[in-house]
């Protein structure tokens, strides 16, 4: 075995997801890397699911790879969608109570009749994926005391009766396999006898690194795709003595955060794009006031409600330019699983050092993606508080006092003589209400002259590839990993190519990309999941002017479907011709 990508459709209520799921945790236990991509239906019930799985035994999975090795068709729809995506020599599990595929050579079909054997044998036509995935077992080598192991962790409340049913229903699965198919693939997930891997979705990572980071007050209200971030959290986080409050709308939400943080308390928040619109005036408040504040954006594509259940990149403009007046924010982009671990205790600690709301862009795809990865090591992260008054700064308290890193001792109520007004309206040194042109823009000059220090972190960016290439290839948020992957690829097949990802995207790290750009790169590729090339319009306006006469080649589309290995790495080729 190395590497393959299986992927489920099927009518969501009946287990497509489900079936993925409890796919990819046994793989995932046998000592294998895995990595998912899903699409949800919109609608509240029925509509087309789908989930991707991509396994392998050794390498570092960074993306949902190219093509599909093996479909498991629930139904014709999930055929017709899918099929045209199988590769040659591919392999088609299909319920044929269903449906029969069109006649053909090009890959291996196996037909199977999940809903005859879950009627007949086990009585409950629900146990289908059940059965789907004792074929499974029986077809591809994953062990079934996996998947017994994993329903008896998610049935076990139930009773025995039910967990028999669902035995029965994985045997009877692979009982059929046995009597009734001959192998003719060699597709094999074998197991590898190394640790087992730890299985997170992007939002449960990211709600463990805010935990670790600190996090106390966690407010919100419903929306996808980030609404799976208020329900982890209620769960977790009174077990470390925070609190979790489900507010009337996302407004009422960053409120809570602001009264939280101006109490001394670790607080954030976690939206989706008309609810991060919502919030902007508040967004206001925190830099005014200097509030640390955390704020995650779970981006899906817009406009208005758009496509809830779609991934797109699309909120970038909007993250660091919204609201009324100039409100300077950090914004932060995850790029991957373990990077929503360790990106929100960097978030936290930016927002307590220079006490500024950060804004932190992830998106449904990765959100909702699940990989594997090793047990963090928690023991071995810094976790930074906010710089607090002395005894001596006491005595004369100014909460906004200009120092030389602009950042201002904040106090916290019931510290003895430190109080001032936390307030949206401009202020002096001293938190006093003044309205002069000279305050008001030495004011701004320290609300953004503090922010200047975020681009001094080591972390800020990150390379790949080649040092010093003839074309760059510059992304950002979940886009990482295939970018990393496309590289690699180009690489290997002598293209002279390097990949920057930024992490910070606001402040605007224009000095080290410049820098990189300046070693001899020609032409530079954008890929991004956005209609009108967002980040790509952010670098040409930051190119310094030695490096303005390198092209800017913006790979936008929308759609909801992020890019492929292959996708990437022919454009790399397209670019690199113009060079030979």
């Amino acid at each position: 075995m190395s590497d393959y990508v299986f992927r489920f459709g099927g009518e969501g209520g009946e287990g497509v997801i489900s079936t993925g799921e409890l796919f990819t945790t046994a793989c995932a236990r046998s000592g294998l890397e895995i990595y998912t991509f899903r699409s949800y239906p919109a609608e509240i019930k029925g509509g087309h699911a789908m989930i991707q799985v991509r396994v392998a035994d050794k390498n570092i999975l960074l993306s949902r790879g190219d093509g599909v090795d093996v479909l498991l068709a629930f139904n014709k729809e999930a055929y017709d969608r899918h099929y045209k995506e199988l590769k040659d020599g591919g392999v088609l599990v299909f319920d044929n109570t269903d449906f029969l595929p069109d006649e053909d050579t090009r890959t291996i079909k196996y037909p199977i009749p999940f809903n005859k054997i879950a009627m007949e044998e086990i009585g409950v036509r629900l146990t289908k994926n059940m059965v789907s995935l004792g074929s499974l077992s029986e077809l591809f080598g994953v062990p079934q005391d996996k998947f017994k192991e994993l329903i008896r962790e998610k049935f076990g409340k139930k009773g025995e009766a039910v967990l028999e049913k669902n035995f029965k229903a994985l045997e009877a699965g692979a009982k059929y396999v046995k009597e009734n198919l001959k192998k003719q693939d060699k597709v094999q997930v074998q197991p590898t006898g190394r640790q087992p891997r730890l299985v997170l979705a992007g939002n449960e990572a990211l709600s463990l690194g805010a935990i670790a980071a600190g996090l106390r007050v966690y407010a919100g209200y419903p929306i996808t795709p980030a609404s799976s971030i208020l329900e982890f959290l209620a769960k977790e986080l009174p077990k470390v003595g925070g609190v979790v409050i489900q507010t009337e709308d996302e407004i009422a939400a960053l409120g809570v955060v602001l009264g939280s943080s101006f109490a001394g308390k670790k607080a954030m928040t976690a939206t989706s794009g008309p609810g991060f619109s919502l919030m902007t005036e508040m967004l206001g408040l925190a830099v005014m006031a200097e509030f640390p504040a955390v704020i995650v954006n779970a981006q899906r594509a817009g406009p208005s409600t758009g496509m809830p259940t779609k991934m797109e990149q699309a909120d970038l403009m909007m993250s660091i330019y919204a609201g009324h007046g100039e409100a300077p924010r950090v914004v932060l982009g995850l790029t991957s699983v373990e990077d929503c671990f360790y990106g929100m205790i960097r978030a936290f600690n930016i927002a307590e050092t220079f006490q500024t709301p950060v804004i932190v862009l992830t998106d449904q795809g990765l959100a909702q993606r699940e990989a594997s990865l090793l047990k963090p090591d928690v023991l071995g992260i810094e976790v930074v508080d906010r710089k607090k008054p002395t005894a001596e700064e006491m005595a004369h308290y100014e909460r906004f006092k200009i120092t030389p890193d602009n950042i201002s001792p904040m106090a916290v109520p019931g510290m003895p003589d430190a109080f001032y007004s936390a307030t949206g309206i401009e202020h002096t040194e001293a938190g006093e209400l003044n309205y002069e042109p000279a305050n008001h823009n030495k004011m701004m000059n320290k609300r953004y002259q503090k922010l200047q220090g975020v681009l001094k972190l080591p972390w800020i960016v990150k390379t790949y590839g080649l040092e010093k290439p003839e074309v760059a290839v510059i992304g950002w948020g979940s886009g990482e990993g295939v970018i990393r992957e496309a590289v690699d690829i180009a690489n290997k097949e002598g293209l002279k190519v390097g990949a920057l990802h930024p992490k910070i995207l606001w402040p605007f790290p224009s000095e080290i990309i410049n820098k990189y750009l300046a070693q001899g790169v020609k032409r530079v590729i954008v890929p991004e999941l956005n209609f009108s090339g967002q980040f790509a319009t952010l670098l040409k306006a930051h190119l310094a002017n030695g490096n303005r006469n390198i092209d800017v080649i913006s790979m936008a589309k929308g759609g909801g479907i992020p890019w492929t290995p292959s996708e990437i790495v022919n454009k790399i080729k397209e670019a690199s011709k113009i060079h030979v």
